[in-house]
């Protein structure tokens, strides 16, 4: 109850702002970028939605608050609510043409194009973003190499279309007042892309919705999409070698039949399952086993919230989630170095031969990710946003917010 009426507080006292639009790059599935925009539509429950498509389940439609975005001419094109992401050469062009001159505040949710939106002097533009355009800068030879495209023709027409977009998004970031990034990797890509500095704001991570486990099983666990970024052949390979210690893996995706393929009797994949089987899991596993280089990483969150340790590939924004320390007041998990067999069976052994993580301590570590601290830290940004960019005065008296311990 005491979150509901914080919530209604700060969404009340956020009329000040004026008109309000917040933009995301498309809208087709609930995950981890669309419950940032849960959230911010919490604070700002008055704003316009705007995104390049809107083919989100109608059956979870009220976690953004019933609305509708406003979309642009790909909504309309032929395949698009299967093939939009084919678009990508138009959606730069598509993101220019939404008129938000009416507007005081632009608010953009962005992993593609959202942050390329059209505003003018008397705005704002806060940009909240979970990582720049993954496959058009540091991903982009990684990319290439999965999708097959590494030579010929083809190879040669997207790397061109790559460089242009590139040279889009450099030029767009100068028309963003504050950007805020989802983690400090991310904070350094967008250093490195658009030569800003972005203000860390951790995306929300529903914590409440996993409970503490009290008693672990023999057995790892992966929960994760299939697709190839996520390694999850990798790691079935890696417990294939290990055949006195158990895996299950839960989850779907186009690497599935690969993962399938190299399984031994001790791995068993159960592929999609629904949210309470997932949560069962998670509170009985071993340890949870994570390899992708993410941008944050919530499920590595959502094991600890049920006192489960990770055993992580140390790259990327799980470094600033998961806690390698031998301190048992302190320590969440381990790190592997290299996305190789080799590195997740030693990482393995390492964790069965030294003491056993505390699932209270997993699970106090987690707690520093929840929705009401995105909240308090996301309007932070905004109000300074305000201040500094048009002489905001904040004349309501400043919310406090006081850390979990």
């Amino acid at each position: 109850m005491a979150n509901v009426t914080l919530a209604a507080t700060l969404a009340s006292d956020t009329r000040r702002f004026g008109r309000v639009a917040l933009v995301h790059d498309w809208l087709a599935a609930y995950a981890g970028s669309e419950k940032v925009v849960e959230q911010i539509l919490q604070l700002f429950p008055h704003a316009d939605l705007y995104s390049i498509v809107d083919f989100f389940p109608e059956s979870q439609r009220s976690v953004l608050g019933g609305k509708r975005a406003r979309t642009s001419f790909i909504q309309h094109l032929p395949r698009a609510r299967k093939s939009f992401r084919a678009y990508l050469p138009l959606m730069p062009l598509a993101i220019e043409q939404f008129d938000l001159s009416s507007y005081d505040l632009v608010i953009s949710s962005s992993h593609a194009v959202a942050k390329g939106v059209l505003t003018g002097p008397h705005q704002v533009h806060v940009s909240y973003v979970h990582s720049p355009i993954r496959y058009a800068w540091d991903l982009q030879h990684q990319y290439l190499a999965e999708a097959g495209m590494q030579r010929g023709m083809k190879s040669w027409i997207v790397r061109l279309l790559l460089h242009y977009i590139r040279i889009w998004d450099q030029r767009t970031a100068h028309g963003v007042d504050a950007f805020v990034a989802n983690s400090a990797f991310v904070g350094r890509r967008i250093r490195k892309a658009y030569g800003s500095e972005a203000t860390v704001v951790y995306p929300p991570v529903d914590v409440e919705r996993f409970e503490l486990g009290t008693q672990h099983e023999d057995f790892y666990l992966i929960a994760s999409r299939m697709v190839p970024y996520k390694r999850i052949p990798l790691i079935v390979e890696a417990f294939a070698a290990m055949p006195s210690r158990r895996l299950v893996v839960i989850g779907d995706g186009t690497d599935f039949a690969r993962a399938k393929a190299s399984a031994t009797p001790n791995v068993t994949l159960l592929g999609y399952q629904p949210d309470a089987v997932l949560v069962d899991y998670m509170q009985r596993a071993r340890a949870f086993v994570f390899a992708a280089e993410e941008d944050f990483g919530i499920s590595v969150v959502e094991a600890q919230a049920c006192g489960t340790p990770v055993i992580a590939l140390g790259r990327g924004g799980v470094r600033e989630i998961v806690i390698d320390s031998a301190d048992p007041e302190r320590g969440t998990g381990l790190f592997f170095e290299e996305q190789s067999v080799a590195s997740i069976v030693d990482a393995v052994e390492r964790f069965e031969q030294r003491p056993a993580f505390r699932g209270e301590v997993c699970r106090r570590n987690a707690l520093r990710f929840t929705a009401e601290r995105f909240k308090h830290e996301f309007m932070d940004v905004v109000e300074r946003a305000m201040h500094d960019n048009k002489g905001f005065a904040d004349t309501q008296p400043a919310l406090q917010y006081r850390r979990s311990a």
